[in-house]
Order: C-alpha cells, then sequence, then structure tokens
C-alpha cells in the first residue's frame, strides 16, 4: 500500500441510512473544508495528466501542484495501529457492486499521513486517534474476548452502532463517539476524493466535451427551465 492512496452510519430514530449512502452525503459536504490539509501529491493527483508550464514554478506561497514534493514527515502511527485503523475505514466503507473498501484504495495509510503531520490539530488528532483505538481493542476484549481487528463483521457493527452518533451515544461512550466522528470524515475524505470514490458518487468533474448539446431536459424540467 502506497503512502498516497489512489484514492458512517447516522442514524436516527425513524430511519437508518446505508453506510454507503451516509457517507456518500457526507464526502461531498466534507471534502471541502479538509482538502486543504491534504499533501499537495494527492491533490495533484486530479491533474497528474497536465503539462507544467515554461518557466519557474513553486514558491513557499504558492506550492508546484503539477510536481509536488509529498509530505516526508516520518509516519507515526505503528503497524499494529495501522491495522486497526484499516479495519474500522472497511467498516465504515466496505466494498460493494460499484467500489472498493477504503483500505484498498489506501485511505488507511493517507490517514497515517495526515495524523502524523507535524502541525497542532494533527498532532490532536493523532492522541485522539490513539486513544480511540486503545479503547476500540479494550471494548473488543471485554465483550468478545479479542481485539477488533479480529472480531467478525457483525461484532464490529455492534461496537460502531454505539459509538456512530454522538448525539445517540451513551455518556460513557461520547469520547469513543469523538474518536469514531474523526475517523469517519477521515475516511470519507480520503476515499471520496479519490477516482473510485468520484466514480462512487458518479462525479464527473471538469472533464472536457467534444461537443456541448446543451443541459439534458430533465434537467431543465426538474429546474423548472422548460415545461417538456
Amino acid at each position: 500500500m502506497s503512502d498516497t492512496p489512489e484514492r458512517p452510519d447516522e442514524r436516527s430514530d425513524a430511519v437508518s441510512i446505508p453506510r454507503r449512502d451516509a457517507l456518500k452525503t457526507l464526502g461531498t459536504a466534507a471534502v471541502l473544508p479538509l482538502l486543504g490539509e491534504r499533501t499537495v501529491g494527492e491533490v495533484a493527483s486530479a491533474v497528474d495528466q497536465a503539462q507544467a508550464p515554461a518557466g519557474p514554478r513553486g514558491t513557499p506561497t504558492d506550492p508546484d501542484l503539477i510536481h509536488p514534493t509529498p509530505g516526508t514527515w516520518p509516519r507515526l502511527l505503528s503497524d499494529n495501529e495501522l491495522a486497526t485503523v484499516a479495519v474500522l475505514c472497511d467498516t465504515i466503507v466496505p466494498a460493494d457492486e460499484k467500489s472498493p473498501s477504503a483500505s484498498a484504495v489506501g485511505v488507511p495509510a493517507w490517514i497515517n499521513e495526515y495524523v502524523s503531520a507535524p502541525y497542532d490539530g494533527q498532532q490532536r488528532a493523532l492522541v485522539q486517534l490513539r486513544g480511540g483505538l486503545l479503547w476500540l481493542d479494550r471494548e473488543s476484549e471485554a465483550r468478545f474476548g479479542k481485539r477488533f481487528g479480529a472480531l467478525a463483521d457483525a461484532e464490529r457493527r455492534q461496537i460502531c452502532d454505539e459509538i456512530c452518533y454522538l448525539p445517540k451515544a451513551r455518556p460513557e461512550h461520547q469520547a469513543a463517539a469523538r474518536f469514531f466522528d474523526l475517523v469517519r470524515d477521515l475516511t470519507a475524505v480520503g476515499f471520496y476524493t479519490t477516482r473510485e470514490g468520484m466514480r462512487d458518487l458518479n462525479y464527473v468533474g471538469n472533464v472536457p466535451l467534444a461537443e456541448w448539446k446543451g443541459a439534458p431536459p430533465e434537467v431543465l424540467k426538474h429546474l423548472g427551465l422548460s415545461s417538456a
């Protein structure tokens, strides 16, 4: 798994929203505010076929997005921590008939890069992440006699269902629910800014068209701009 990826289960009293559908909404909402936290290498993946213009490029305040330098800080999560992160990411975004799982496109490696960055916000996230991973293993041991990574899917979901929605979490699970919020948000950003995640959203992006034939009739009708 490379350091740069090729790339929740919210509930209400009335309805249970499928995990991937809920994350699609999260993905579109969460990507923009956090995208700036990612390395320029990840941002540049969207333009990796572009040609750099002539002349010097890149200054301390104007980074070179065409030929980026990825973050070079040491990755701080241990192998065991990273393995647990991968299992949790895949519980949040499992593989389905349309898309691979979060770990298959490198989301855990990106989370490792993010929380290892030498900035105050990321270092606070590292402390929160490590505390949550310890809680997951201890809770799993107490309930099922094994660590979180060794649990069956139904057992993992049982634990996650109790911490996946902060307003509904029991008082003793509030810290764990905030930890889950962090990992869910990072997983959504990591997954839905990859090519696979964008395809899962049916997001086309800034793609040139050979010919523009105008907005489809069904779109105009939906917007009230056509009587068709």
